[in-house]
């Protein structure tokens, strides 16, 4: 009896151990598990440990809940102006609700990968050809909309979609390329007559600015030898009244004075003649020291000097 006894409950530990085995599940980080009761999902086991009913309940299935990332093969696409490129691109999703992603769908990753292709095929098919090649942006928005939203019965979250490589055929590239060297062609000529123009207009500036500063300068000189002229007239007129003064009042030395001058004058007029290599003067020393004599008479009878003094009188010489 006492062995039976034995045996019992070492058959009794031994279930007790294999039950608590079948009903304790751990369940790692980043993953929900299904429980299934009899083939029917009733409800989910979160990260830790988890119970379960063992022989009526099990796992169903055990979803990865992080972030995902799935590569889409390249396919050959045709665009709205009638070019055919091959376009592949990257899904970056995450499953937010375990059942719907065990149970509405069979085979996820398939399903995800078709629902992108056949979206990418729709949006860029709707666009010219220079518009998937500057619109990428706009492309990738696009399609995470759309997918996003028709994923979300999946119990998926469409977290980015991205389109790595467009290519067109090679001679869409060469043409594309010809283009492109034409546009830049283009460009510079416009840049070069644009700068020709500019240099042209600020030329033209730059000669009216000189004209019109050098007419200010001969307007400006003009008025000063004009007043320069007006001022040597004045003097003349003023000292030619102060010779006719003299004269009228029967000063000798007046008329001496008025003659010397011119004759000094027309002196120096032949002297500075471009075409004079010798002067020749036939003419008596004691006439211009006479003349010179009434000069200096004028002068003293002028500034104060003493003009009542009677002065020796000389005989005018006969020039």
């Amino acid at each position: 009896m006492f062995e039976g006894a034995s045996i019992f409950v070492l058959v009794f530990l031994a279930v007790i151990v294999f039950y608590l085995l079948r009903a304790i599940r751990m369940v790692p980080q980043g993953y929900n598990y299904t429980v299934e009761r009899f083939g029917r999902y009733i409800r989910t086991l979160h990260p830790g440990l988890g119970l379960i009913v063992p022989f009526i309940d099990r796992i169903g299935m055990k979803q990865n809940m992080m972030e995902q990332v799935l590569d889409v093969p390249s396919q050959e696409i045709i665009t709205r102006d009638n070019a055919m490129v091959k376009v592949d691109g990257v899904i970056f999703y995450q499953i937010v609700d375990a059942p719907k992603a065990a149970y509405e769908v069979r085979n996820l990753e398939v399903a995800v990968i078709n629902l992108v292709m056949t979206n990418i095929r729709t949006v860029m098919g709707s666009m010219d050809l220079d518009q998937l090649l500057s619109q990428r942006d706009e492309i990738n928005v696009r399609l995470l909309n759309v997918v996003d939203q028709a994923a979300q019965p999946w119990g998926l979250k469409m977290t980015r979609i991205e389109i790595k490589d467009i290519a067109p055929p090679r001679d869409l590239v060469e043409s594309m390329g010809r283009q492109m060297k034409a546009e830049r062609d283009k460009r510079a000529a416009i840049l070069e007559a644009e700068g020709l123009r500019q240099a042209a207009i600020l030329k033209a500036e730059g000669e009216k600015q000189s004209v019109v500063l050098e007419a200010e300068g001969q307007k400006e000189a003009a008025f000063r030898a004009a007043e320069a002229r007006e001022r040597s007239a004045e003097a003349e007129a003023k000292a030619t009244q102060m010779v006719s003064d003299a004269i009228s009042k029967g000063n000798v030395q007046a008329i001496n004075y008025f003659v010397a001058n011119n004759y000094v004058k027309a002196l120096e007029a032949l002297a500075d003649s471009p075409n004079q290599k010798v002067l020749m003067l036939p003419i008596d020393a004691t006439s211009i020291l006479g003349s010179i004599g009434g000069i200096a008479e004028i002068a003293r009878e002028a500034f104060g000097g003493s003009g009542d003094t009677p002065q020796p009188k000389r005989k005018t010489p006969n020039i």
